[in-house]
C-alpha cells in the first residue's frame, strides 16, 4: 500500500494526488479544489485544471477550467494558489459537474481571454 502522506521532493506528482488538492487565493482563502485536469492527448501537456467551487457537500458545485499556467503550488499550504477572488469566478467560464464542454480552440480561447492570457495553441 502506498503512503499518500509522505512528502516527496520530486517535481512530479501522480494525477490521483492532484485531484482533490485545495486551491487558494493569495490571501489564503480557499476557493475550492481540483476536480480533474485536461491533458493534451499527443503532447501529454496539462492544459487546464478544473476548479470545483460552490455547492453544498459537493452537490451543485460548478467547475471552472483554469489554464494550468495560472496555478502555483505552495508547499506550506499543501495546495495550489491562483490570483483570483471568489468574485472573479462569478463571471468566469464554467460548467455543471455533469456537463462537459467541447475543449476546442474556440472554447480554449474564451477561457484564456477571460483570464487575460494568450491562447498558445
Amino acid at each position: 500500500m502506498v503512503d499518500r502522506t509522505t512528502q516527496s521532493s520530486s517535481d512530479l506528482i501522480a494525477s490521483d494526488r492532484v485531484e482533490g488538492t485545495a486551491v487558494f487565493n493569495p490571501a489564503g482563502e480557499k476557493l475550492g479544489h481540483i476536480s480533474h485536469f485536461m491533458v493534451e492527448k499527443r503532447s501529454g501537456q496539462v492544459r487546464y485544471a478544473t476548479l470545483s467551487f460552490g455547492g453544498f457537500l459537493g452537490i451543485g458545485n460548478d467547475h471552472y477550467p483554469l489554464p494550468w499556467s495560472m496555478l502555483d503550488y505552495d508547499t506550506d499550504k499543501g495546495g495550489y494558489v491562483v490570483e483570483l477572488t471568489k468574485q472573479a469566478l462569478d463571471d468566469a467560464p464554467r460548467h455543471n459537474a455533469g456537463d462537459h464542454p467541447d475543449y476546442d480552440e474556440a472554447y480554449g480561447r474564451s477561457v484564456f481571454q477571460y483570464y487575460g492570457l494568450i491562447y498558445p495553441w
